[in-house]
């Protein structure tokens, strides 16, 4: 049977982007307003460039979908690029003054050529268009077991924000961020990025900042200790490390773990049978989540917390130092255009990433090839979860 996974073609000024979705169950509904709506966020936010004002996200289900239903086979999004002009060398002429910070140089060295166009088409964060899709269209699938996936700007310039995601609080949360041009649920902080952004735009500067994802409802035992590869904390941050500028990924508390004494980092558990039944945490409860939601590689019945840093885009306006690929001479990186700061379009594209690991792991735990039989696989599940000790289990090292 074929594990979720997703592939992406396509390059930034080519006709289309393509993403193939495979494994993806049988009987799964697809929204695809909400994908698209998903589609637009990425291109918004405070302090994109003029392509956001040229293109109009939107998916063509090319295949694996009938009567807005998955159909077992793989499913093909393509997303036109209005801004297609690649066979156009007047337009996109080559680039042989590599921008630091960029793929340009390793590229053009990988691929022996001192023309780096290649590269930056396909290494441009016009691909994450097909992660968001492809993220969405898996939380159509985790909608089914009432899991959400919430993403949102932490912080911008060193400007964060002050504001908790949790259970209660995420809902409410949503509103605030959209109604926030920087995706920061927090008003007064979202207002003071804008200014650093400003800023930023004024000296020919670039900016970043922290995003994070969350997600809520996932039942415990998502992903394996058994095997590295199968760590859900390692294939999320695997997956947030591949969305281009990101340089950082942290679970939980992240790096702040390592300067506080055990007692103050582990989740202490209890226990409350009156939610046994009615909860995936399985009545398992904690009165902190330093986890992350993650122990062992495995999901532990804690929101899922995710915090990414993403680094300045690395085309400035002002340019900076570089070199004449054919001459070697010293010369001032080339210019395409691009973002002043893109962090509002990262966290929607993290929020995405994760969402499709989790449902990549949920898939793996919960195996099917339509949503019934995953659905009677869950249910299946949970139902001996609640029963431990099974018959004879709690008793047989004794």
């Amino acid at each position: 049977m074929p594990h979720l996974d997703c592939h992406t073609a396509g390059e930034s000024h080519g006709p289309t982007m393509v993403v193939t979705i495979t494994g993806m169950p049988a009987g799964v509904f697809v929204a695809e307003a909400f994908i698209n709506a998903e589609l637009k966020r990425r291109q918004g936010g405070f302090g994109r460039g003029g392509r956001q004002g040229i293109e109009d996200d939107k998916v063509n289900i090319l295949t694996g979908v009938r009567a807005s239903r998955t159909t077992g086979a793989p499913v093909t999004f393509a997303i036109a690029n209005k801004d297609s002009r690649l066979e156009d060398s007047k337009r996109t002429p080559p680039v042989f003054r590599p921008r630091p910070g960029h793929a340009d140089l390793a590229g053009a060295v990988k691929y022996l050529t001192t023309d780096c166009r290649d590269v930056l088409e396909r290494a441009s964060a016009r691909e994450t268009a097909c992660r968001v899709a492809a993220g969405a269209l898996a939380r159509c699938l985790l909608r089914e077991f009432e899991i959400e996936a919430f993403g949102c700007v932490r912080s911008i310039g060193g400007v964060e924000g002050s504001f908790e995601v949790a259970p209660g609080t995420w809902r409410e949360l949503i509103a605030h961020r959209d109604s926030s041009e920087t995706y920061c649920p927090d008003p007064t902080a979202s207002e003071k990025q804008k200014a650093v952004i400003r800023e930023a735009k004024l000296a020919k500067d670039a900016v970043g900042g922290l995003v994070e994802a969350h997600v809520f409802g996932c039942p415990p035992g998502l992903g394996s200790c058994m095997d590295w590869r199968d760590r859900l904390d390692a294939r999320i941050a695997g997956a947030v490390m591949g969305v281009q500028a990101i340089k950082s990924v942290e679970i939980g508390l992240g790096r702040d773990a390592a300067a506080r004494p055990g007692s103050r980092v582990h989740d202490p558990i209890r226990y409350d049978t009156a939610r046994r039944d009615k909860e995936p945490s399985l009545g398992f409860l904690r009165d902190t989540n330093n986890a992350g939601g993650i122990e062992g590689g495995m999901t532990n019945g804690q929101p899922i917390v995710v915090r990414a840093a993403m680094k300045p885009i690395s085309t400035l306006l002002q340019g900076l130092p570089s070199v004449d690929l054919n001459t070697k001479a010293p010369e001032r990186s080339q210019y395409e255009r691009s973002d002043i700061c893109a962090v509002p379009a990262a966290s929607v594209v993290v929020e995405n990433a994760v969402a499709f690991e989790v449902a990549r792991a949920f898939c793996d735990k919960f195996s099917g090839d339509s949503l019934v039989e995953v659905r009677a696989q869950y249910q299946a599940f949970l139902k001996l979860a609640r029963q431990l000790p099974l018959e004879g289990e709690g008793t047989k090292l004794a």
